[in-house]
């Protein structure tokens, strides 16, 4: 029984996904490929990277906005297709004033960090989701320092917060269909066989017992910090820029049973077991365990979600005045999250094993100016999956992603921009990657999922700015 629950809960808590690190956090930048390392991107240069905020020129700059991902995430497995399709809406906000000629100041909220999932409640690997709802919300205030005219260092803490919600089978669909196989057993019984027989039918198609785990996370803070190098005044800029793990932790999560599955029908399929038994034992076959649903309700758990170290180099580079071209380099520091430990009330600690590797991604984008009300932008990037197949899960279906982007901004008058992007996302392979699960509890694989995903979305982001 407990392998059997260390199993089913191998992945709760809040860590759900490779892709809970979100890269849409401006609608400008999604149009050109997500980079701005190297850029001098005025209040929006606070998330990617601080050292370019020394060089806002403004009283006070804005940016606000949202971006809708749109997944279609699809599993082929043994009992058919399953498909995921939940929309996620990470947004951003970012205020920022230049103080003095050398001196900036800002503030920004933003969604980094957040996964939507809902593959449903009777699916294949219902045992290991059904559905699931993150959300890590960060304010950083930064300050930038323009330490000579052509460079600039910024600095400011992360502050995260955020919750989540997680829905699982405890007994999936189809789990009792093995037990027909004992009905001849029964055949000096047959009020007993067809009881049996009534049960395992009634649920070959729905779980027979769900939960679902929640909690809100505790105060978690990390570092940013970064520079910006204009290597040649306003046509060739250099910046590097790091924000520091953090861990966010879930001190007391809460657990909610839903049983379909009456205590009659449990009574009645324990019944069969335990007359079954002594006959298996005869033959030399394995006993049948009893069937329990665990009264997790009762059960508080402590889990952490490591949020990722990032190091991002970008060049930006101005060949005439209106087009301005950009590469960025980010590596994300994913080996921070090596095991997966779920510490509950009653039941002690569960170790499941992760060992996600760094990935880095790559990214390029253009900007050209139509006319000074327009900007028109490009962008394509490819990034690195951190997870091997034998570790994949359907809360992590993750594959090495190629993105083509493409946005505009509009300035109908000279202090305000109506920005819109638009991003198409899409697995590598054209099969998608295969699960290739062992049962085996010490991978956090659970019930022998097997199968292939495909992964593709579709992105849009909108957003205004204001300058004074």
């Amino acid at each position: 029984m407990k392998k059997t629950l260390f199993a089913i809960l191998a992945t709760c808590s809040l860590l759900f996904a490779e892709s809970y690190q979100i890269n849409t956090l401006s609608a400008k930048q999604l149009g050109m490929g997500h980079t701005g390392a190297g850029q001098k991107l005025g209040s929006e240069s606070m998330h990617f990277n601080p050292g370019a905020l020394g060089f806002l020129d403004r009283t006070l700059d804005i940016s606000g906005g949202v971006t809708f991902i749109m997944p279609t995430v699809e599993f082929q497995g043994l009992q058919g297709k399953a498909e995921n399709t939940k929309m996620g809406t990470p947004l951003y906000v970012y205020v920022a004033s230049s103080v003095t000629d050398w001196f900036s100041a800002g503030i920004s909220f933003t969604t980094p960090y957040g996964n939507s999932a809902d593959y449903g409640k009777d699916w294949e690997g219902s045992a290991l989701l059904q559905d699931i709802s993150l959300a890590v919300y960060a304010f950083q205030p930064t300050v930038a320092f323009k330490v000579r005219d052509d460079i600039s260092i910024g600095v400011g803490p992360a502050i995260y917060f955020g919750s989540f919600e997680q829905s699982k089978a405890l007994i999936p669909a189809g789990k009792f269909n093995g037990l027909k196989e004992v009905a001849p057993f029964l055949a000096a019984n047959p009020p007993l066989r067809q009881q049996l027989i009534d049960v395992t039918d009634k649920y070959a198609d729905v779980n027979a017992a769900s939960a679902t785990f929640s909690g809100d996370a505790d105060v978690a803070v990390g570092a940013n910090l970064g520079v910006l190098y204009d290597l040649i005044p306003n046509k060739l800029s250099l910046g590097v820029a790091y924000r520091s793990e953090a861990k966010m932790k879930v001190s007391k999560g809460k657990v909610k049973m839903s049983q379909t599955i009456t205590d009659a029908e449990l009574k009645t399929l324990n019944t069969v077991i335990g007359g079954v038994n002594p006959y298996l034992s005869a033959m030399g076959r394995d006993p049948i365990s009893p069937i329990a649903i665990p009264d997790l309700e009762q059960e508080n758990f402590v889990a952490e979600l490591p949020l990722p170290a990032n190091l991002n180099t970008g060049i930006s580079f101005r060949p005439i005045p209106k087009l301005l071209l950009a590469f960025d380099w980010q590596m994300v520091f994913w080996n921070a999250y090596d095991e997966l430990t779920l510490e509950f009330d009653n039941l002690g600690k569960q170790v499941s094993q992760k060992n996600y590797h760094i990935t880095d991604a790559y990214r390029f984008g253009l900007q050209y100016t139509v006319i000074n009300q327009l900007d028109l932008r490009l962008g394509m990037y490819y990034d690195e999956t951190p997870v091997d197949d034998d570790y994949l899960t359907p809360e992590s279906p993750s594959t090495n992603k190629l993105g083509t982007t493409v946005g505009f901004s509009f300035r109908p008058v000279p202090n305000f921009s109506i920005d819109a992007s638009f991003l198409y996302s899409k697995g590598s392979g054209k099969l998608g990657r295969e699960s290739t699960s062992e049962n085996n509890p010490e991978k956090g694989e659970a019930d022998g999922l097997n199968g292939r995903y495909s992964v593709t979305a579709l992105v849009p982001s909108v957003g205004i700015s204001f300058i004074f």
